[in-house]
């Protein structure tokens, strides 16, 4: 089965990012680069919006390459490649733009705004009581 690590990011700019595991993960599989699918799979209301990815090995996955098999592709521009200079073609190895089970990462956009779940650590231990550190006796030197 297939494990994904989605990461969502919402219009304000502000990113997360979930395991989905085994089952979770149905959802999403066959999907194509620019499909919605619902949000609730990762307990957020309205859609997400599929933006890309890439596989296990780091290979991106590329909207205009058809199906979900890896090829060595001509690019001059676009996902896949460094800028380069102007003319310059190189052949990389890109996926196509098809969610399968060799995919690892999954790249979405939410149309909502991410809201904190939970206040992050800094915050929750400013809030906890401080203790009293005793300080310990100071050794003394001796000279014998």
């Amino acid at each position: 089965m297939a494990n994904f690590k989605l990461t969502i990011s919402d219009v304000k700019g502000k990113s997360i990012t979930k395991e989905l595991k085994e089952g979770d993960a149905n959802p999403l599989m066959g999907l194509v680069i620019g499909a919605e699918t619902d949000a609730a799979i990762v307990g957020l209301a309205g859609k997400l919006k599929i933006t890309g990815g890439s596989d296990k090995s780091g290979v991106p996955m590329r909207g205009d390459l058809h199906g979900m098999a890896r090829k060595r592709v001509l690019l001059s521009k676009g996902v896949g490649l460094q800028d380069t200079e102007h003319g310059l073609r190189k052949r990389k190895l890109v996926r196509g733009n098809t969610v399968s089970d060799e995919i690892f990462q999954v790249n979405c956009k939410y149309d909502g705004e991410i809201k904190d779940e939970a206040p992050p650590a800094e915050a929750a231990a400013e809030d906890a009581p401080k203790e009293d550190k005793k300080e310990a006796p100071a050794k003394e030197d001796k000279k014998e």
